[in-house]
């Protein structure tokens, strides 16, 4: 991580936390955020070796780093997230949302009740639980919300992954509401809709037929990477460039949808 280059200045000491911010867009996030002087809480569940490798970066290169361990499915657990970050840093400018995870390929009509409602709870209700908790610290001086959808939020999903994209069309609704509800309490609300990122995520449940086969429909030419999906975050996230943004979905899809 390159030394802070205040390129955004309004984004220098702000505290933001990011769930699943330990690999992949989340980790990418939280570099950039860094790199602009912010304090970055690094949310994690089961990556904890690699959570608190990114925290012991960011520490190294003069950053303010904390690795804090929870599972944003349990609202109880959201609500401990937050108070472990607002301990250590005093203040919570700034929530993005990005914890996720497909659970498995399984069609929707096949799926159990007990695997469509572990996706609904981790892609969806951990949305609205986190925001919650975050609330009465963002409202203080004024915040933002950032959640992370999907491009499968627009095209439904393929291949085993309706449910999930149905997840995250929630979550675009819901970015939309909330942004209507809080921007009165001077809490923007926006989102980032990545198309198909080269992420642990595809490691994890596609193969490599499939990402060729995604490939060969984005415009681009190829698949995204976590990096050139940070702009979008910073931008949302500063008042200086972005503060008549309420309400928003960025697509970061390389042309694959164009909506």
């Amino acid at each position: 991580m390159p030394t802070p280059r205040l390129v955004i200045p309004d984004l220098a000491g702000k505290a933001v936390l990011i769930t699943g911010g330990s690999t992949g867009i989340g980790a990418a996030v939280a570099r950039g955020f860094a790199g602009q002087g912010a304090k970055v809480a690094i949310g994690y569940h089961a990556s904890e070796g690699l959570a608190l490798a990114l925290a012991k970066e960011l520490k190294a290169e003069g950053g303010e780093a904390l690795a804090v361990k929870g599972d944003v499915a349990s609202p109880t657990e959201c609500g401990r997230i937050v108070a472990e970050t607002t301990a250590r840093f005093g203040r919570l400018d700034g929530l993005i949302n990005n914890a996720g995870l497909m659970l498995g390929r399984v069609p929707s009509t096949e799926a159990s009740d007990e695997h469509a409602q572990a996706v609904i709870d981790l892609n969806a209700r951990s949305v609205v639980s986190m925001t919650r908790a975050a609330l009465p610290w963002l409202e203080r001086n004024g915040g933002f919300v950032i959640n992370t959808t999907s491009i499968a939020a627009r095209n439904g999903g393929a291949g085993g992954a309706v449910l999930y994209a149905a997840a995250k069309g929630f979550v675009s609704t819901l970015t939309r509401g909330q942004a209507k509800e809080l921007i009165g309490r001077r809490i923007r609300v926006n989102a980032v809709a990545p198309g198909v990122i080269a992420t642990p995520f595809h490691e994890r449940y596609s193969d490599s037929a499939a990402m060729e086969a995604l490939r060969k429909t984005i415009p681009f030419g190829r698949v995204g990477t976590p990096e050139e999906c940070v702009g979008a975050y910073l931008f949302l996230a500063s008042e200086e460039l972005s503060g008549y943004v309420v309400g928003q979905i960025i697509e970061v899809n390389g042309g694959q949808l164009m909506p």
